[in-house]
């Protein structure tokens, strides 16, 4: 499946974007829409930081677990991902540029390396997912990080 990327504009340096997004627990409160139940291991932060979270969408309850893998400070930062009883492979990146005076563009893809049979018999509808709860994930960081 192709990937998806979402984007979002914030007035804060990329370092300091980068310093939010790579304490892993931040991530919490701007994927709450529809990620709950939240449990955290290993490291804090950087690679190794892991989550466990659960899916609250109408069609599943589906248990999700993420660790970061890489990370370039003050850059990018790469999640791996697996969902659907491991049917479901992800790689997530955030990539942090700077933009204007002082502000940072962040773009986050979700790349699926695995899938459902289910989401490659239909993968826009996966897609459409990712993009519309990852744009409201982004638009949700955007107003933590200014407000």
């Amino acid at each position: 499946m192709k990937p998806v990327t979402v984007s979002t504009s914030v007035h804060r340096s990329p370092a300091e974007v980068y310093e939010f997004l790579d304490l892993l627990a931040n991530h919490e409160r701007f994927l709450d829409h529809f990620l709950v139940d939240w449990k955290f291991s290993g490291a804090g932060r950087g690679v190794g930081a892991r989550a466990r979270a659960r899916q609250d969408a109408p069609a599943s309850q589906d248990w999700m677990e993420f660790e970061v893998v890489e990370t370039d400070p003050p850059r990018r930062i790469a999640e791996q991902g697996t969902s659907a009883h491991g049917k479901r492979r992800t790689r997530g990146t955030y990539v942090l540029e700077p933009e204007g005076e002082g502000g940072t563009r962040v773009s986050f893809t979700l790349e699926w390396l695995q899938a459902p049979r289910s989401e490659r018999l239909a993968p826009f509808l996966a897609r459409a997912f990712v993009k519309r709860v990852n744009g409201k994930a982004m638009r949700r960081l955007a107003k933590l990080l200014e407000g």
